[in-house]
């Protein structure tokens, strides 16, 4: 991305709003470069990083920038803001399509981690795992 791009995300939102799974239609911040690393997953390499500091788990809702975080419900904000972010976003086990149906499959996955951390951990890993492997699931 282009340096500074985090500020232009409320004038991409409504110029051209979301795409299906949830990212910006037509987004001009992202370099040649950086479609390659994204295609790649290169992009992806600090985050085991922050997984063996301890900042995030295997399985959990993605960190938000401020702009797409303010789309959100508050029950929503809240129940985001009292579990740790993970590698694999609760979107590759759901795959959901629009952004209400992104909100839904995070807070359904929040509330199954809060009643049993470790099996939501367990059964979320290996379906998303699944889907990635077999099924080719990728965020677009």
């Amino acid at each position: 991305m282009y340096p500074y791009s985090e500020f232009l995300q409320d004038y991409i939102y409504k110029q051209d709003n979301l795409q299906e799974g949830g990212k910006f239609n037509n987004d001009f911040r992202i370099t040649g470069w950086g479609k390659i690393m994204r295609r790649m997953w290169i992009d992806e390499l600090p985050m085991p990083y922050n997984w063996i500091r301890g900042e995030l788990k295997i399985v959990g809702v993605r960190p938000l920038s401020h702009q797409y975080l303010s789309l959100y419900s508050e029950d929503l904000k809240q129940k985001r803001s009292r579990v740790k972010p993970g590698l694999i976003p609760p979107f590759f086990v759901d795959m959901p399509k629009t952004f209400e149906e992104i909100c839904a499959s995070e807070e359904k996955y929040i509330d199954a981690y809060e009643n049993n951390p470790f099996k939501t951990q367990w059964i979320y890993f290996w379906k998303a795992f699944h889907n990635i492997v077999f099924k080719g699931a990728r965020s677009s």
